[in-house]
């Protein structure tokens, strides 16, 4: 399974320890499950790793921003979009994530964003929300423990 996610979902799970880190330590442990991301995304996330909130909750965990893109950078594999198509019609900015999605050639995209979950999906690849992913790869794992 081929997965990118959504900046919202990462930086839940890099900073908090909810549903979204839950499913990324699982997939960090399935070799049957890969991450995808771009240089986009990356921006986007080293970005967000610099407001006030973050730098805020990083302090409380004790890492930097450039400790916790680097443990992300080592998790994922870099794809680059040949183009952004304009398809999410309420923020450009989620076309990034549709693009690194097509270009990783995805089964999934996860995310939290609104804009991007009504789309549902997009050129056949499922647009779903952190728990429903974590459904979608357990019945994986279940089917592998069957096989």
């Amino acid at each position: 399974m081929r997965i990118v996610l959504d900046t919202n979902v990462v930086l839940s799970a890099l900073l908090w320890r909810g549903k979204p880190y839950q499913l990324f330590e699982s997939i960090r442990r399935r070799s049957d499950v890969h991450l995808y991301s771009s240089a986009a995304l990356l921006e986007e996330l080293a970005d967000v790793l610099t407001r006030r909130s973050a730098t805020k909750r990083l302090a409380l965990v004790g890492k930097t921003a450039r400790e916790v893109l680097a443990d992300y950078v080592e998790a994922v594999t870099m794809v680059e979009p040949v183009e952004v198509p304009r398809v999410v019609p309420g923020d450009a900015d989620d076309d990034q994530v549709i693009a690194a999605a097509v270009a990783a050639h995805a089964d999934l995209v996860i995310s939290g964003d609104a804009d991007l979950l009504s789309l549902a999906s997009f050129a056949g690849i499922a647009i779903v929300t952190a728990a429903a992913a974590a459904v979608s790869i357990d019945s994986l794992a279940q089917e592998g423990d069957e096989a």
